[in-house]
């Protein structure tokens, strides 16, 4: 195995005997004659993860997530394949997963770091980090079945990352968490990244934008994508709205149409950005305008009153059409988003044709200096239940000048903050 390598999966394949009656299985071993159906939890699946690295693991759910970390944590076995592992597992699985519910917290702890391979002795040095940082006070002494979800899962973070792992595995269990810990454990996960190999499974595309340097997505127990949060995310987030996604030359597609209104506003999109939709409609144009000066911008202050113009063609008549956009930062994470339900405005019809154009005027929130993307949609429908048409990831970039002071790290400026020195008593 390479050393560089934490992690080989090679052709995994898990496939589940599903009995009518419990029966059944016993007929079956006595005559031979098959009486199951056969379930492939997983069919195939190949990759590698390599040492010091944190890949993400993405899927609906039913896809095979969690039947591929307990293969590679040795819970299960698979069917066929190999999994190769290089290094020392702590796994962070369902709620439960390893743990005896009679025994009290602290009985727990020795008994995972038996399971480690760790003495008693060597666990006790570990036990006030781990106590420290679960912060659960006396139902420590308390049996686990008695604790929350929450209790549990801080119990459980804690001792995971304590018992020294090469590779840390976490699942979903993080979710139920408050969100003080949910916070604390991420900052722990971007610490460990520096020195352990991480494996994330998560819904928040968020998280797995922040924290993971590679994205696996797999859906009905196949491996269908692998690549970069960004792509991979677009991607996986069009599928589960029953959108198309696909790349797409604006430019060559605008040369086609000579009848189009491109007008004085509105810039033309870049070519080949990320779009998802039906196909209804295309996004094909859109600006930022500095209202005050009545011009073209790609640099703001918080607090500019500006004009976001939106312009589209569209294939076939949409009803009760919603326009909006999203503001993201550079990391993916969505700042504010808008759009004309929201905002009451209740549209028309649109018929097919060409040169839409629908805008947006307000004052440019307060956030500070960077940069940071505008992604524009419409959808049809309401905001509980629409129907996504035509969505750009990132159409515009927009940078936003500094404060007259220093801006510190985060994502907005306060306003209006006073300072006093109150008097010494």
């Amino acid at each position: 195995m390479d050393h560089k390598l934490a992690v080989i999966a090679d052709q995994i394949s898990k496939e589940y005997k599903l009995y009518k009656k419990p029966t059944d299985r016993l007929k079956e071993a006595i005559t031979r004659k098959k009486l199951h159906d056969s379930f492939n939890a997983l069919n195939g699946v190949s990759f590698s993860v390599s040492k010091n690295e944190c890949i993400g693991i993405v899927g609906k759910n039913g896809s095979g997530k969690s039947t591929l970390l307990k293969i590679i944590t040795g819970v299960l076995t698979p069917t066929s394949g190999h999994i190769l592992i290089n290094g020392k597992i702590s796994a962070l699985l369902e709620l439960g997963a390893g743990f005896n519910p009679d025994l009290t917290g602290l009985e727990n702890i020795y008994l995972n770091g038996t399971i480690m391979g760790f003495s008693h002795k060597e666990m006790e040095s570990r036990l006030e980090e781990i106590l420290e940082f679960a912060d659960i006070g006396d139902f420590i002494h308390q049996p686990v079945k008695t604790y929350s979800s929450g209790m549990f899962v801080r119990l459980a973070f804690s001792v995971a990352i304590n018992v020294e792992p090469d590779i840390l595995i976490v699942d979903e269990a993080l979710s139920v968490g408050d969100l003080r810990f949910q916070q604390k454990c991420y900052r722990k996960i971007d610490e460990l990244k520096k020195s352990k190999t991480i494996i994330v499974v998560s819904h928040d595309m968020s998280v797995i934008n922040k924290y993971c340097d590679r994205v696996i997505w797999i859906n009905e127990g196949r491996l269908v994508g692998e690549g970069t949060p960004k792509e991979i995310s677009k991607r996986y987030q069009a599928f589960m709205i029953g959108a198309n996604f696909k790349s797409y030359d604006y430019n060559e597609s605008l040369s086609k149409e000579n009848d189009m209104n491109y007008g004085n506003d509105i810039d033309e999109l870049s070519t080949e950005l990320d779009i998802m939709g039906d196909d209804s409609a295309l996004i094909t144009g859109m600006s930022i305008i500095d209202v005050l000066f009545n011009r073209k911008v790609s640099i703001v202050e918080a607090g500019d009153k500006i004009r976001v113009l939106i312009r589209l063609n569209v294939f076939q008549s949409i009803n009760s059409p919603i326009i909006g956009f999203t503001i993201k930062d550079r990391l993916g994470t969505i700042i504010t988003q808008t759009n004309s339900f929201v905002l009451g405005e209740q549209l028309d019809t649109i018929q097919i044709g060409s040169g839409y154009v629908f805008g947006f005027e307000f004052d440019f929130p307060s956030l500070n200096h960077g940069q940071y993307t505008i992604s524009p949609a419409i959808a049809s429908g309401s905001q509980e239940d629409h129907k996504q048409h035509s969505w750009v990831h990132d159409a515009l970039i927009v940078e936003v000048l500094p404060k007259s002071y220093e801006t510190l790290s985060g994502v907005i400026c306060l306003e209006g903050v006073t300072f006093s020195a109150l008097d010494r008593k």
